[in-house]
């Protein structure tokens, strides 16, 4: 089965659609978001994004980039954070997709997004 339209995917993160994100998992998929512990099953990391995606204002993906290999799919490329006061984050972000017939069994966000609730 071939791999989703990965633009989709994070067009639907960007708009903060955390149903349509888990039309993208297996059922017992793994999620881990940076320094958070891995959420596992589809319902729970549904869950998970709808309260992480309250915590900002906005989110949105740029200069991605995909590359896919032997049941992988490596995409990177910048990520901007809006904070509920206005002010923005953005850092470059890597994400490492497990893939099991065409849907993402393992889901990895490298970022450091730690001074994500800190105002400079």
């Amino acid at each position: 089965m071939a791999n989703p339209d990965f633009s989709v995917l994070f067009s639907g993160i960007d708009a903060k659609d955390h149903n349509l994100f888990g039309t993208f998992l297996t059922d017992d998929a793994q999620f881990r978001f940076a320094n958070h512990p891995a959420v596992v099953g589809k319902d729970a990391i549904v869950n998970f994004l709808e309260g992480w995606f309250q915590s900002i204002a906005a989110i949105k993906h740029s200069d991605l980039k995909v590359r896919e290999a032997d049941g992988f799919v490596l995409t990177e490329g910048t990520v901007t954070y809006t904070r509920h006061s206005g002010s923005t984050l953005s850092v470059p972000f890597a994400n490492v997709f497990n893939m099991v017939d065409g849907k993402i069994k393992d889901y990895l966000i490298y970022v450091d997004n730690s001074t994500l609730y800190t105002e400079a």
